[in-house]
């Protein structure tokens, strides 16, 4: 049974940081392609970042390239996401996501998904 399980989010202010974790079981980082999406009020699901199961490839979208970094450690089966000079905007639920194919930011391509965090950006 896959179980995909993020944690880090909560109430920070402006210009603050924030490194999200997501604990997986039941797969394998070292065979399935990670990523990061979030899903913030009236607005559509958007994808942050991925990352390749083989070599580690990283491919973050321009919305947040400079600000929030994926990673991920194997040992540990955990994927991070971790982000940098928050924005109001930055407002949502971040979910993280598994899939096995070739790596995408289309989300319906995505296999297994996370429960999701809140992160709420507000002074």
């Amino acid at each position: 049974q896959v179980q995909l399980t993020e944690s880090g989010g909560g109430l920070v202010q402006p210009g603050d940081s924030l490194r999200l974790s997501c604990a997986a079981s039941g797969l394998s980082l070292s065979s399935y392609n990670m990523a990061w999406f979030r899903h913030g009020p009236g607005k559509e699901r958007e994808f942050l970042a991925y990352i390749g199961w083989r070599y580690g490839s990283r491919g973050h979208a321009d919305s947040v390239k400079g600000r929030f970094t994926i990673s991920k450690d194997n040992a540990k089966n955990t994927v991070y996401l971790q982000m940098n000079s928050l924005k109001p905007e930055d407002t949502a639920t971040y979910y993280c996501a598994a899939q096995s194919g070739v790596l995408t930011i289309d989300a319906r391509r995505y296999d297994y998904w996370g429960q999701g965090t809140q992160v709420t950006v507000s002074s």
